[in-house]
């Protein structure tokens, strides 16, 4: 398999699973289930995707989500549960995209593969709590729709052209540390909102038991 396209399958894995990783699974996992994608013999790696088990669970989950992430600050803390899960779920597909590596080059591109997946994330989440921080609520939706069709978009793109497609996952994960960078500030004001709002939850169950 071309290095490039490997790469770049690798990366747009990890990258859109900052954006939504159950969205991401069930997408891949389906193509993978009713034939939409041709898997070549390099590609066989993939065919785990199709499992009815992982089609399930990341199908759940992704209706989950799918709701939650419209709710205000719903979104959010489920973004903050999902800060290890995300990236953990990144590095997997990216490896898997990957393939057979020396044990070194493993924990290499699992360090790169896991960071790209935190800038997307960071991005998406750190947007969610300045939405969030506005006074109208439907942001949160039309948000929640651009999210999942990038993640569409993305997918569509690797199986077109995976080599076109690390460069663009490149430039985009460039961009979310850039923007994240720039608005660490604000988003800093957000996380202390988040904390606030569900700590003053939890404090007012704890008097009621009490």
């Amino acid at each position: 398999m071309d290095l490039l396209t490997q790469l770049g399958l690798a990366l747009g894995f990890a990258t859109l699973s900052g954006l939504n990783l159950y969205l991401t699974v069930f997408v891949t996992g389906t193509a993978v289930r009713f034939g939409w994608v041709d898997l070549a013999a390099a590609h066989e790696q993939f065919s785990v995707l199709g499992d009815p088990w992982i089609l399930g669970v990341s199908g759940g989950l992704f209706l989950i989500e799918f709701f939650a992430d419209k709710i205000p600050w719903v979104d959010s803390a489920w973004d903050a549960l999902h800060t290890i899960v995300r990236p953990v779920g990144g590095i997997m597909l990216a490896l898997t995209a990957l393939g057979e590596l020396d044990p070194a080059m493993s924990v290499v591109a699992g360090l790169l593969s896991g960071g790209a997946t935190l800038a997307t994330h960071s991005l998406k989440a750190g947007g969610r709590l300045l939405i969030n921080l506005s006074p109208e609520p439907f942001s949160n939706s039309v948000a929640s729709v651009t999210e999942d069709g990038l993640v569409l978009g993305g997918l569509g793109l690797m199986a077109i052209s995976p080599v076109v497609g690390f460069f663009v996952f490149l430039l985009f994960c460039i961009f979310a540390v850039f923007i994240t960078t720039k608005l660490w500030g604000k988003i800093r004001k957000g996380i202390a909102a988040l904390r606030a709002r569900f700590g003053r939850g939890k404090n007012l169950a704890d008097g009621a038991s009490a």
